[in-house]
């Protein structure tokens, strides 16, 4: 990514919103490619993400932006099929405004160029949507946009040796001329081969 790079996260937040539901109400404890979250707990994650960079975007730096995402595990409540869907869409819209492009801005607790958070939620967006439909079932053709700059913020940190201080697990390798999303998904950490239990 370059300075002066954007992109439109609209097209991938529909599709994580279109992901989100198609989860059965029975799903909601079933294991999901992150070993440490059931499907209810990776949805919460997408909540939580949803708010922090749409408040990364809009400069508005407080508890969403300040809280390292392992502090705790995330859940979701009562209210989550209406509240995803909303936040998703405030994050993109968040991201539209040219000054969510400059300068610098919090998320994790990490002070970060608001360029590299978009590629940070650009990645987020990606593999935990492809973490949900592999643990629901369901079939999933990320935004093609996104989904290149999520392999490159990757890569990037797999070339420079910067696995996150453990956010993202060893690289699995993947053959070169396999799919981007399967590329990236290795890239992350994650088996492409993985299947939910009994699939």
């Amino acid at each position: 990514m370059t300075d002066d790079t954007t992109f439109d996260l609209g097209p991938q937040v529909r599709i994580v919103a279109r992901l989100a539901e198609g989860v059965r109400d029975e799903q909601l404890a079933d294991p999901t490619p992150c070993p440490e979250l059931a499907v209810r707990n990776l949805l919460g994650h997408l909540l939580g993400l949803s708010v922090a960079f749409r408040d990364a975007a809009r400069k508005d730096l407080g508890p969403t932006t300040d809280t390292p995402p392992d502090t705790h595990v995330p859940d979701i409540g009562p209210d989550w099929r209406a509240a995803l869907p909303k936040a998703l869409d405030e994050l993109a819209d968040a991201w539209r405004d040219p000054a969510a492009w400059t300068g610098m801005t919090r998320a994790g607790g990490v002070d970060l160029p608001d360029g590299i958070a978009a590629a940070v939620v650009a990645d987020e967006l990606v593999i935990h949507a492809w973490d949900l439909a592999r643990a629901t079932g369901q079939p999933y053709d990320p935004d093609p946009v996104v989904l290149r700059v999520c392999h490159d913020f990757l890569r990037a940190a797999a070339d420079a040796g910067d696995r996150g201080d453990g956010i993202f697990g060893p690289v699995v390798p993947v053959p070169e001329d396999a799919p981007l999303l399967d590329r990236a998904v290795g890239l992350s950490g994650r088996d492409p081969r993985w299947e939910r239990p009994g699939s």
